[in-house]
């Protein structure tokens, strides 16, 4: 009902995610809140800011649709818990969901709503600038506690005080990257994909995360933020994730980087159509996602079922009942 009041620049709206930080920052975004443009921030944790962003969108915007509210809370929020390899090294799940569920509640009262984890990357070299982010080398071991983690953010429902939504990331293989150098190419064997790197992905999607990141590298020649493979054959049809994708941090005007796209129009096109909902820092869909659906090289149908996506997370979210 309420997508079918929407704009189509409202709809696009709700697939941007923009970076805010600062008392300030309603001021900086107050035009575009008024305008439906942003559906979510990213970064923001002083609570009277994040409170006044709220207000904008839900009081003085055309259909008063709350924002959701993301934040990289990945080992603990205000208290700080071991990095997520030292959790590992513990080999109890049950710690790891404590801690998360702390961290929810923390994280919470700053009007976080949306965390930008687990990490449930397989890490096997070195040399990976972000392995402490990971639960390490084991497939086993890393969709336990990636699953004890979901659970901790989310709770039994999201819509209750302290629960935030969970992101599992980076889909898929970013921890298998050529000599360990970060955002390089990785060359995985469709076997060793599915058992080692999808596991812990597939896990978290059935134990209900809300939303999956993309990768910033490519996989066997394609950037996981173009792949429909994974985006669309496994996640959503082979596995049935019925939540939505966003993007790595401006992952998809990166698309250009990688040789993939010729820039930004074509980065937007290739992003939206191989299924990613949301693009995180970036303005590749707010700038362009517009006039490719008016000239018909992307579906309306294919902006709606985004839009769908990620409304239906604010509900769960009861953000529409308690945007504050």
């Amino acid at each position: 009902a309420l997508l079918a009041q929407m704009t189509l620049a409202e709809k696009i709206g709700q697939m941007a995610q923009v970076h805010a930080e600062g008392a300030d920052a309603p001021m900086h975004l107050g035009e575009q809140l008024r305008a439906g443009r942003i559906g979510s921030v990213i970064n923001i944790v002083d609570v009277h800011a994040v409170n006044e962003l709220q207000r904008i969108a839900v009081e003085e915007s055309r259909l008063g649709i709350p924002l959701l509210v993301g934040r990289d809370v990945i080992h603990g929020f205000k208290t700080i818990f071991p990095i997520p390899l030292g959790q590992a090294a513990s080999w109890n799940p049950d710690l790891a969901r404590q801690g998360a569920r702390l961290a929810a509640l923390e994280a919470a009262t700053a009007g976080v709503n949306w965390t930008f984890a687990p990490m449930i990357d397989i890490s096997r070299d070195p040399r990976w600038g972000r392995i402490a982010e990971s639960f390490g080398e084991c497939v086993l071991l890393t969709s336990t506690m990636g699953v004890a983690m979901v659970e901790g953010f989310q709770g039994d429902d999201l819509a209750d005080v302290g629960c935030i939504a969970a992101t599992a990331k980076h889909f898929a293989g970013y921890g298998a990257v050529e000599s360990g150098r970060d955002y390089a190419t990785t060359n995985i064997p469709d076997t060793k994909l599915r058992n080692v790197y999808f596991r812990p992905f597939n896990a978290a999607v059935d134990a209900g995360v809300s939303t999956v990141m993309t990768s910033f590298s490519d996989l066997n020649g394609i950037p996981a933020t173009g792949n429909s493979y994974i985006l669309e054959d496994v996640l959503r049809g082979e596995w049935g994730f019925d939540g939505f994708v966003v993007s790595d941090w401006d992952s998809i005007r990166q698309l250009q980087i990688h040789g993939l796209t010729e820039g930004d129009r074509d980065s937007a096109c290739v992003a939206a159509t191989a299924g990613v909902d949301m693009e995180m820092a970036g303005d590749a869909y707010s700038n362009h996602l517009q006039g490719l659906v008016e000239d018909g090289t992307v579906s309306e149908e294919r902006i709606d079922t985004a839009v769908l996506r990620i409304l239906r997370l604010k509900f769960e979210l009861g953000l529409f009942e308690h945007p504050y």
